[in-house]
């Protein structure tokens, strides 16, 4: 059997039902805890920076962008990211990872945060924020917390609260 060619595309409206099937299984009830959902879940994404990643007609994969601020800074945030447990290990994960991040450049956004582990969000050139400079509602590991600048020097003199695009705009 030959392997089929991986496709990227902008995720639209009619993926809803499969990513969720797909964060279903790979992420279980417990990511409604997460505190990266619970920004996501009161700003949602955004569909011109969101894609999925097709092998044929198959859903295998999927990463997410959510506006956020950090302090008065806008960002966005990067996740989930996601792929079928047979289908990791394949480059897929980073494949989105470079399409967002390119596509978010593109469209003039300067900064990505996510909650990650930095070995491997690196290879997308994410590094950890330094202790203190940001910080998140509710539980998360600081060692975790992960941006990438797509704008050299982006993050220089940014700090404050990560929250949603929307809680900035009624504090």
């Amino acid at each position: 059997m030959t392997e089929l060619a991986l496709t990227i595309l902008p995720e639209t409206p009619a993926d809803a039902g499969a990513i969720e099937r797909l964060h279903e299984r790979t992420f279980g009830p417990g990511r409604y805890a997460r505190t990266a959902f619970r920004i996501r879940e009161g700003a949602g994404h955004l569909l011109d920076l969101s894609f999925t990643a097709r092998i044929g007609t198959l859903l295998v994969g999927s990463v997410r962008q959510t506006p956020i601020r950090i302090g008065e800074s806008p960002a966005l945030l990067l996740g989930p990211v996601t792929v079928e447990p047979p289908f990791r290990r394949r480059g897929i994960g980073l494949a989105l990872l470079q399409r967002a991040l390119a596509e978010a450049k593109h469209k003039g956004h300067r900064l990505v945060v996510l909650v990650g582990d930095e070995p491997y969000y690196a290879k997308a050139g994410f590094r950890r924020i330094p202790k203190g400079q940001a910080r998140m509602p509710g539980p998360v590991d600081p060692e975790r917390l992960l941006v990438a600048e797509l704008v050299e020097g982006a993050f220089a003199g940014v700090t404050g609260p990560i929250r949603a695009e929307w809680e900035a705009a009624y504090p």
